[in-house]
């Protein structure tokens, strides 16, 4: 094999390879972080980039899915002085491949320390109680006190969860107690409010009955008032219709209402269960006087 052939076939060779180095295709998930003689010199997005061949070098492969910390036990003490471990994890991605080299060695690291301190900070602000009824809140400080810490790190905290928080077992009979008395207490309250009510809605129906009862009274009043004025109404009519009989028919007229009075007051006498005798007038000529004395009247009336 002549030199010439030798040396056509390592200038192909190497005209390949420099083109192989100047083309780099970037995976979705991933950023290549590029040096040109030691020093940062860009980022790769992912897709078809174009190099400098033998000058520009992938120095690192980052990559940008969400990544999650295994979970880990933090040691805190409470406001009210009580130790307890919070089982906590932290869900994180690079948003900055640069700074997630360049700015810190073990990313993984530094997160989980940032996220002790900034733990233990937040859970030594509350008491037992609140700490297991604030899981929400306290993801929520934590997450964003952990966010201003790992941006300088080019890493974006998406969330952080509290998973377990587990106390002692003297803590535990002890808030097992405390349990026991608030149900208590609560099933004391619940009684009493149940009394209570229980006497208000007696109150009410006895008000209640109260108001109508005045209320049957009031409409009886007014009803037997009415009957009285309507009497008397017709009372004085009738005296008003005799007045003026006796006005027209002078002494006749007389006679005629006492008679009918008697006749009246007879017949009342005469339906009454309780009379056993009725004892008419001994002058049978004075009551045929007297019907003699209605017929007149009578027929002067007709006249």
């Amino acid at each position: 094999m002549s030199v010439e052939i030798v040396l056509t076939i390592f200038i192909l060779g190497f005209s390949v390879v420099t083109v192989l180095k100047g083309i780099t295709v970037v995976p979705q998930s991933e950023i290549y972080v590029i040096e040109r003689f030691g020093k940062y010199t860009k980022s790769l997005s992912p897709g078809l980039n174009l190099l400098i061949p033998f000058i520009d070098i992938v120095r690192h492969k980052i990559s940008i899915l969400e990544r999650q910390l295994p979970a880990f036990k933090i040691s805190v003490i409470t406001k009210d002085n009580v130790e307890v471990d919070l089982e906590t994890t932290v869900f994180f991605r690079v948003i900055d491949a640069a700074k997630s080299v360049y700015r810190i060695e073990d990313d993984e690291l530094a997160i989980h320390t940032a996220a002790t301190s900034i733990v233990r900070s937040a859970a030594g602000k509350l008491e037992l109680d609140e700490l297991q009824s604030s899981r929400e809140s306290m993801n929520s400080e934590i997450s964003k006190n952990l966010k201003d810490a790992a941006m300088i790190w080019g890493i974006e905290i998406t969330r952080t969860e509290i998973t377990d928080i587990n106390v002692d077992s003297q803590t535990k009979d002890a808030q097992r107690q405390q349990l026991n008395a608030e149900r208590q207490r609560r099933a004391v309250v619940a009684e009493a409010e149940g009394e209570k009510k229980s006497v208000e809605l007696s109150a009410e129906a006895r008000l209640y009955q109260a108001e109508k009862e005045a209320e049957a009274i009031r409409i009886t009043a007014e009803a037997e008032a009415f009957a009285i004025k309507a009497k008397a109404s017709a009372q004085a009519e009738q005296t008003r219709v005799i007045a003026a009989a006796i006005s027209d028919n002078g002494q006749p007229a007389i006679d005629f209402e006492i008679l009918s009075q008697q006749v009246i007051a007879m017949g009342e006498i005469a339906k009454s269960s309780n009379s056993k005798t009725v004892i008419m007038p001994t002058d049978i000529t004075k009551a045929l006087g007297s019907l003699d004395l209605i017929t007149q009247f009578l027929n002067r009336d007709k006249n």
